[in-house]
């Protein structure tokens, strides 16, 4: 890649105005695999100013001209679909199978489902009583903060409906996996993107992040991250009064019923905490069995964990890779301790490498039983292949222990009564109701409650996040 040491401003590849070097780190075997540029503070601002000199005009481009660039970037992308396979991996431990399958795709899933948003979207009509009419236009220049985990899902989920909606934008991905990200904006490039309509500074949250963020010329703030970072957005944009929309952290609880195919269910207990090795916002972390069931369920999901591969994330396979670099391979380290410390049952997995491994942040596939929804294996996101289970004796119950925590992004239901499913689902205080291993599509919206953000990405509504809607009304 030629363009590392760059950043995508005004419709062209310029160097930064400062920078410093950063190191890419290959987290299967920890050595370097590229250098960024990481950028100031004086480089977004430059960026803000492309942004708003585009959104002059973009701003009144058509649906149809949005639609043709969104398409243009589905065949740019789609032509380097193998590259992104095998960058993800490199860059923050996705196995090669599931960038394949999952993480590449996603980027084609959320174009498509912007264009149908669009498309559908009926931007001027009358208001309900007639006496008005209700313009929907684009909400202007959006700042947009990425994390390393979903490097393609993440940028795209954002990037796709502004364009669509007619915004201009300026992204900062994770400095962590960048190299995809590097890759999406010389895709968008190809796409024949006009000039400043989309921009891309790497760096840091504390230095471009927070330029972004406190921009006096953002209109608006889109953040991927944990819910630390989100409340520092939250805390920058509120001088100027933006608009900031949150997907955060989760500690996502799954309700497993006496009542579910065990044996199916147990599988798709620990697909839900180990998907993407465990880095998922809403993974299934905390798994709550039904007490007459427990004991089976437990042996069930440790002999399945404890049968879980670890292997290098550049291999085809079902197995898992590491996590994305050394500061989270200890804060998962950390977890484990501190699970075991709290005298949470140890079913399975532990602290150290697994075998066979002596470099690289990989991390024993890790089962806790036994646990108490107080403790810290049960309160705290761990981002990492970590499975706590406990019990519960009625509905009740376990709605009132699904809905103890500070988080509220998603939620998983294992059971075969539709009635308990209907009834359950509405009580849980989550943006996101997973039943049986069911996922929703990329026109369905994703978000959460709480601590777990605001807003909702995906679909057409979280296209009409990047909308503001003017009401005119003549004597």
């Amino acid at each position: 890649m030629d363009n590392l040491k760059k950043f995508y401003i005004g419709g062209a590849w310029v160097d930064p105005i400062e920078s410093t070097d950063f190191e890419v780190i290959h987290p299967g075997n920890e050595e370097t695999i590229a250098t960024i540029a990481m950028g100031s503070a004086a480089d977004v601002d430059k960026a803000v100013s492309a942004a708003k000199e585009a959104f002059k005009t973009w701003q009144f481009s058509t649906v149809e001209e949005r639609v043709a660039l969104l398409e243009r970037m589905i065949a740019a992308y789609e032509k380097r679909a193998e590259e992104f396979i095998r960058v993800m991996p490199h860059e923050m431990g996705t196995t090669m199978s599931f960038s394949r399958e999952v993480q590449m795709p996603v980027g084609i899933g959320h174009l498509e489902a912007a264009i149908e948003a669009v498309k559908g979207h009926q931007f001027e009509r009358p208001s309900l009583r007639g006496g008005s009419t209700l313009v929907d236009e684009p909400v202007g220049i959006v700042g947009m903060i990425t994390p390393w985990n979903w490097p393609v899902n993440q940028v795209m989920i954002k990037v796709a409906p502004a364009l669509a909606a007619g915004c201009t934008i300026v992204l900062k991905p994770s400095e962590y996996s960048p190299l995809s990200a590097v890759m999406l904006a010389e895709v968008i490039d190809e796409a024949g993107c006009p000039p400043g309509v989309f921009n891309l500074v790497n760096g840091d949250g504390p230095v471009v992040g927070e330029a972004i963020s406190s921009h006096p010329d953002v209109d608006m703030v889109s953040f991927t991250g944990s819910t630390r970072g989100g409340k520092a957005v939250t805390k920058a944009a509120a001088d100027t009064i933006k608009r900031v929309t949150l997907e955060l952290g989760g500690k996502s609880p799954n309700i497993f019923f006496a009542d579910a195919d065990l044996e199916s269910a147990a599988q798709i207990s620990v697909d839900a905490c180990f998907i993407n090795n465990g880095q998922s916002c809403d993974a299934g972390s905390r798994l709550l069995v039904e007490r007459s069931v427990y004991d089976d369920v437990v042996a069930r999901v440790t002999d399945i964990v404890e049968n879980t591969v670890v292997d290098d994330p550049m291999k085809e396979g079902d197995h898992i890779g590491p996590v994305v670099n050394k500061k989270q391979f200890e804060n998962v380290q950390r977890l484990i301790q501190v699970g075991i410390d709290d005298g949470a049952r140890l079913a399975a997995g532990g602290l150290g490498r697994p075998q066979g491994f002596n470099a690289g942040y990989y991390i024993r596939p890790t089962v806790f039983a036994d646990v108490h929804n107080d403790m810290n294996i049960a309160r705290e996101e761990v981002f990492g292949p970590v499975l706590a289970i406990m019990p519960f004796d009625t509905e009740e119950e376990a709605i009132e222990i699904a809905n103890d925590t500070a988080y509220g992004l998603a939620s998983y239901i294992q059971s075969t009564d539709k009635e308990r499913i209907r009834r359950v689902s509405r009580k849980l205080r989550t943006g996101v109701v997973q039943v049986n291993g069911g996922v929703g599509d990329y026109d369905v919206p994703f978000g959460g409650y709480k601590e777990s953000g605001n807003g909702r990405e995906a679909g057409p509504i979280g296209f009409h996040e990047y909308l503001e809607t003017k009401a005119i009304t003549e004597g």
